[in-house]
C-alpha cells in the first residue's frame, strides 16, 4: 500500500514538474548541455556576458509577457528599439545630456505604446495587424532619417554614455555589469506586478476570457492600453540601453529579429500563447535560455545567419509542448 502511494506521489510530482515547471527543467538541462560543450561556460566572465547580451531583449520580454498573457501580441518591438535608439542619439548629440536623452527615449516609447494600445482597444484592430503597421512605420521613418547609415554618438558624449552599458558594480573580485542588475531588477518588479497586484490579475482575466472579465467589472480596454504602454516604455528603456551598447545605431539593421527573440523567450518561458497564463520567472529564464542556446551554437561554429531559423524552431517547439501539456491536463 505504501509503495503504491509513493509511486502515485512520484508520478504526480513528475507530471507537475513537466506541466507547470517545464521552464526550470529545460533551463537545467540546457545548463548541463552548455557545460558539456564549453567547459569554461560557468566562468563569471561568460555568465555576466550572457546577462549583458540578454538585458536588452529580456527587459522587453517582460512587457511581452504582459501583452501575451492579455491575449494580444506586439511584433513592432524591434522597430521601436531602432527608432528610439537612433533618434535618442540625435537628441544626445544635440543636448550633450544623458538624462534628457533618457526622458526622450521613454517618452517616445510611451507614445508608440499608446498608439498600439489605442489601435487595439479603441480601433478594434487585431493586435497583429496594428503592430505590423507600427513596425512598418517605425522602420520606414528611421531608414528615411538615417538614409540607411548609422546614428553615431559624438566624441564629447562617448565616454560618459558608454558607462551606461559598460559600467559595473564591484563585488569582491566580481564585476556585476549594470545591464545585468537592470534585467534582474526589472524581472523582480514585474514578477511582483503580475503575481501580487490587481493589474496582474486583470491581465490574466482578460487573456483568459474578455467577456467574463468585462462582466466581472474589469476595464478590458484600459488593461489592453496599459500592457502596450508598459511595453512601449520598456522598448524606450531598452533603446536607450541598446544605444549605449553599440554607440552607433545602424538605421537599416538595428533591432532586427528582436520580436522573434522576445516572443521566443516568452514562449519557452511557459507563457500560454493563447493568453491567460504565464509567469515572469519563466520569461526571465526563457530569455537567458535563448542566449545560452546562441552561446552553445557559437561554440559549435553554427553560422549566425541561422539564428532566425533557430528562433522560429524554438517558438514552434515551445507552442507544441504547450498544446501537449494542455491536452494532458
Amino acid at each position: 500500500m505504501t509503495s503504491v502511494i509513493q509511486k502515485n506521489s512520484l508520478k504526480s510530482f513528475l507530471k507537475k514538474l513537466v506541466t507547470q515547471y517545464s521552464y526550470w527543467l529545460s533551463f537545467f538541462m540546457l545548463l548541463i548541455l552548455a557545460v558539456a560543450v564549453n567547459t569554461s561556460f560557468l566562468r563569471w566572465s561568460n555568465i555576466s556576458n550572457i546577462f549583458v547580451q540578454t538585458a536588452t531583449t529580456g527587459i522587453i520580454a517582460l512587457g511581452m509577457t504582459m501583452i501575451i498573457s492579455a491575449g494580444q501580441i506586439d511584433i513592432s518591438v524591434g522597430a521601436q528599439v531602432a527608432i528610439i535608439s537612433g533618434l535618442g542619439i540625435v537628441v544626445l548629440n544635440r543636448t550633450n545630456n544623458i538624462l534628457i536623452m533618457f526622458l526622450f527615449c521613454m517618452g517616445l516609447g510611451f507614445i508608440i505604446g499608446l498608439c498600439n494600445g489605442l489601435l487595439v482597444s479603441k480601433g478594434r484592430m487585431p493586435a497583429m495587424i496594428a503592430t505590423l503597421a507600427t513596425q512598418s512605420i517605425c522602420r520606414s521613418l528611421i531608414n528615411q532619417l538615417g538614409q540607411g547609415g548609422p546614428f553615431t554618438v559624438s566624441d564629447v558624449n562617448y565616454g560618459s554614455f558608454r558607462k551606461v552599458a559598460a559600467g559595473y558594480v564591484p563585488l569582491g573580485n566580481l564585476r556585476i555589469p549594470y545591464p545585468m542588475l537592470m534585467f534582474i531588477g526589472f524581472s523582480l518588479l514585474f514578477g511582483l506586478i503580475m503575481s501580487r497586484t490587481k493589474l496582474g490579475k486583470h491581465i490574466y482575466a482578460v487573456g483568459s476570457n474578455q467577456t467574463s472579465a468585462r462582466l466581472a467589472g474589469v476595464n478590458v480596454e484600459k488593461v489592453q492600453n496599459l500592457v502596450f504602454i508598459i511595453t512601449g516604455l520598456l522598448c524606450g528603456f531598452s533603446g536607450w540601453l541598446y544605444a549605449s551598447r553599440v554607440m552607433a545605431v545602424a538605421a537599416a539593421s538595428a533591432g532586427n529579429g528582436y520580436e522573434m527573440e522576445v516572443i521566443a523567450s516568452v514562449a519557452i518561458g511557459g507563457t500560454a500563447m493563447t493568453g491567460g497564463r504565464g509567469q515572469v520567472i519563466g520569461t526571465f529564464l526563457g530569455a537567458l535560455m535563448f542566449k545560452i542556446i546562441n552561446n552553445i551554437l557559437t561554440m559549435a561554429n553554427v553560422p549566425t545567419f541561422l539564428n532566425g531559423a533557430i528562433s522560429g524552431l524554438i517558438i514552434i517547439v515551445a507552442v507544441l509542448m504547450q498544446n501537449v501539456q494542455n491536452k494532458s491536463k
